[in-house]
C-alpha cells in the first residue's frame, strides 16, 4: 500500500497540479490538507475519473480536509472528539476513513500565529483533542496513522535556522509535548528521506529564494501506530512537487507500506 500526505493550499488553483501528481505517483490513499473549499465544492468528479474515491469536509475559504482513496473509503468520521472552537466556530480540521483495512485520519492543525494570540492556545486545545481522538480510535484494533500539516517542527533540526524561529510559534515546549503525547500513545514518526539535501523539509515560504535556498521546515508528518511503522519500506518528501509554476509551498510526503497478510 501507498498512503501519501499534502497540503495543497487551495484545491481549486492546484487541482491540475493534484491530479497530475495522482496520475504520476498513484497512490492508494492521499490525504489532503488546506482545501479551501466547501465540502460540496470538492472536485469529486475528477479524481474518480483516475479512480479515487473522495470523503472531504470544508467549510469554504478556510482549512479544510479530505482523504481521496482507490482502496475503499469507508467509516468515515469528520472533526475530532471534544474538538474546541475558534471565535465560536469549528473549523473543518480533520476527518479519518478506514482505506483497505487501514484507519487514516488527514490533519490539518491549527497554525497557532503568534504565542500571545488566542490561535496558540486554540492550537494546543486542538492538539489535546487530538489525542483524545486518536485513543479511542486506536480502540478500533485497525492499523492506525495520522497524516498530515502538524504545524510544529518536532526537532530544531526541523527548520533551516532555529536562531529565526526561537520566539516563535511551531517550535515551543507546549507544541512539541503534544507530539510527545501521541508517541506515548505508541506512534512513532516516520520520518521521510530528503530527494534532495541531508534533511527533509516538507514546507518553504513562497519568499524568493527560500525554496531553492532550502530555507525549509519539517512540519508535514505521518505518525503511525507499530503495525504501519514496522512495515514501512520507504518513505520520501516529494520535493519536486514543490517545483513548477504555482505550487502548493508544502510537498506530499510518501509512504510505501508492506503490511503482510
Amino acid at each position: 500500500m501507498r498512503i501519501a500526505t499534502w497540503n495543497v493550499n487551495s484545491i481549486g488553483p492546484r487541482l491540475p497540479r493534484v491530479l497530475e501528481w495522482l496520475g504520476t505517483v498513484q497512490p492508494d490513499v492521499l490525504c489532503l490538507q488546506e482545501l479551501k473549499s466547501g465540502t460540496d465544492a470538492f472536485p469529486v468528479d475528477a479524481v474518480r475519473e483516475l479512480g479515487y474515491e473522495t470523503a472531504a469536509y470544508g467549510i469554504g475559504r478556510w482549512n479544510g480536509v479530505a482523504i481521496v482513496s482507490r482502496v475503499g473509503l469507508e467509516d468515515v468520521t469528520r472533526g475530532l472528539t471534544g474538538e474546541p472552537t475558534f471565535e465560536d466556530k469549528t473549523d473543518a480540521r480533520a476527518i479519518g476513513a478506514t482505506c483497505g483495512g487501514v484507519r487514516l485520519w488527514s490533519v490539518y492543525v491549527p497554525n497557532g500565529r503568534e504565542l500571545e494570540n488566542p490561535h496558540y492556545d486554540y492550537k494546543l486545545s486542538w492538539l489535546s483533542a487530538l489525542e483524545a481522538t486518536v485513543r479511542e480510535e486506536q480502540a478500533r484494533g485497525l492499523p492506525f496513522a495520522v497524516l498530515g500539516d502538524f504545524n510544529i517542527a518536532p526537532t530544531d533540526a526541523d527548520v533551516w535556522d532555529i536562531g529565526v524561529f526561537a520566539e516563535s510559534t511551531h517550535v515551543t515546549e507546549p507544541e512539541r509535548k503534544a507530539l510527545a503525547a501521541l508517541r506515548d500513545l505508541g506512534l512513532s514518526d516516520v520520518f521521510p528521506r530528503p530527494l534532495k539535501y541531508d534533511h527533509p523539509f516538507t514546507y518553504w515560504d513562497y519568499r524568493a529564494g527560500n525554496f531553492p535556498n532550502n530555507k525549509g521546515m519539517r512540519i508535514d508528518l505521518v505518525y503511525a501506530d507499530a503495525r504501519i511503522a514496522g512495515g514501512v519500506t520507504d518513505s520520501y518528501v516529494d520535493r519536486d512537487a514543490r517545483k513548477g509554476k504555482g505550487p502548493s509551498d508544502h510537498a506530499p510526503i510518501v509512504v510505501d507500506l508492506n503490511l503482510g497478510s
